[in-house]
C-alpha cells in the first residue's frame, strides 16, 4: 500500500530541511496543554456533581479520580512550560566568556534539568588551536542566562605521543 501513514516531525520542529537560521521551539507552548488538562478536571468534576445530585448510573467516582489525574498534570504542564529568553547563539557567547579562551568548533544542545525541566543550553566547545588544546562543557541556563555549571580541560585527544622507536 503506498498511502501508508507516516509519523513525522511538524514542520516548526523538522530542521534538517530547514535553510537557514533556526530558532528552537520555546517550552512555554507546554502551558497550552496544561491549560486543556485544566479546564477538562473542571468539566470532570462538573458532570460529576451534577449526575451524583441526579443519583445517575453512567457517572461514578471515576470521573473524580480522573479530575484529579488531569489537575496533577495541568500543574506539571503549566509549571515546566519556562518561556526561554537565552537562544543557542546568546549562549555560546556566554560559554565563550566562561571558559576563558577563543572558541573554535563548539555545538549546542537543548536539555533540561530538574523535576520542572528547566530547559538549559549544554555548550561543547573547543580552543581555537589545530589540533586543539583544551576543550570545555559548559550548561547556561536557557531561562535567565546565567552559567549552571563549567568544565575545562586539556584536550586529551590533542596530546601528541612519540612513535615508538623500532630497536634495529
Amino acid at each position: 500500500m503506498t498511502d501508508d501513514i507516516r509519523d513525522q516531525l511538524p514542520e516548526d520542529l523538522n530542521a534538517v530541511d530547514h535553510i537557514g537560521v533556526y530558532d528552537f521551539p520555546d517550552n512555554s507552548r507546554r502551558r497550552i496543554p496544561g491549560v486543556i488538562y485544566a479546564v477538562l478536571a473542571v468539566v470532570c468534576l462538573v458532570v460529576w456533581k451534577i449526575a451524583d445530585s441526579n443519583e445517575s448510573t453512567l457517572v461514578n467516582r471515576g470521573l473524580v479520580f480522573a479530575a484529579v489525574v488531569l489537575a496533577v498534570m495541568a500543574v506539571i504542564s503549566i509549571t515546566s512550560g519556562w518561556r526561554m529568553t537565552v537562544d543557542e547563539s546568546d549562549a555560546l557567547v556566554i560559554a565563550t566568556r566562561e571558559v576563558g579562551y577563543p572558541v573554535g568548533h563548539a555545538s549546542a544542545q537543548q536539555v533540561w534539568r530538574g523535576i520542572r525541566s528547566r530547559p538549559t543550553w549544554r555548550i561543547f566547545c573547543y580552543s581555537a588551536e589545530e589540533p586543539p588544546l583544551r576543550r570545555g562543557l559548559v550548561l547556561v541556563d536557557a531561562v535567565n542566562g546565567s552559567v549552571v555549571e563549567c568544565l575545562v580541560e586539556q584536550n586529551p585527544e590533542a596530546e601528541v605521543t612519540a612513535p615508538e622507536s623500532s630497536g634495529e
